[in-house]
């Protein structure tokens, strides 16, 4: 399974609670792009669209830059939305789950899997200020531990 792009963000900004996984529907040099560019998923997010009966999922702002070898696309938008493929009753538990308060769908990564284009997203809550000052405190002292224990070896 190589990762092909990840939210560097995601687990800084948010508190995950759940992970899952839906396919991505591309064109074909798009797919050609993410294998040897690797997009940009920076403010990236997963939003759901409920027309009548049928709710969809869809991935957005994240920056798939034309392929080099491709000839040239007319109109082609590097930040169009683009849908997900899952099962519409994950799509209806991701709705009940998203309705709770302060919910978000955050993409975490893009990776292929016997050759398809996959998105890894999570449920999380978006963490206060003094949330992410912990996380940095926790990180920095746990890269302290680490280097005296690799001093003292």
């Amino acid at each position: 399974m190589p990762v092909l792009a990840v939210n560097k963000r995601a687990n800084f900004d948010y508190e995950i609670q759940s992970k899952f996984e839906a396919g991505i529907v591309l064109l074909g040099h798009e797919v050609k792009s993410i294998k040897t560019k690797k997009p940009s998923m920076k403010g990236s997010f997963v939003t759901i669209k409920s027309a009548t009966n049928n709710p969809e999922l869809f991935l957005t702002n994240c920056h798939i830059s034309l392929y080099d070898k491709a000839t040239t696309i007319e109109n082609y938008n590097p930040d169009r939305p683009r849908k997900l493929l899952m099962h519409r009753n994950e799509i209806n538990r991701l709705i009940g789950k998203k309705q709770e308060q302060g919910l978000t769908l955050v993409p975490l990564k893009i990776y292929s899997t016997r050759g398809l284009i996959k998105l890894s997203f999570g449920v999380g809550r978006g963490k206060k200020k003094h949330d992410k000052r912990q996380d940095i405190k926790k990180r920095d002292t746990d890269r302290q531990i680490r280097s005296v224990l690799k001093d003292r070896h």
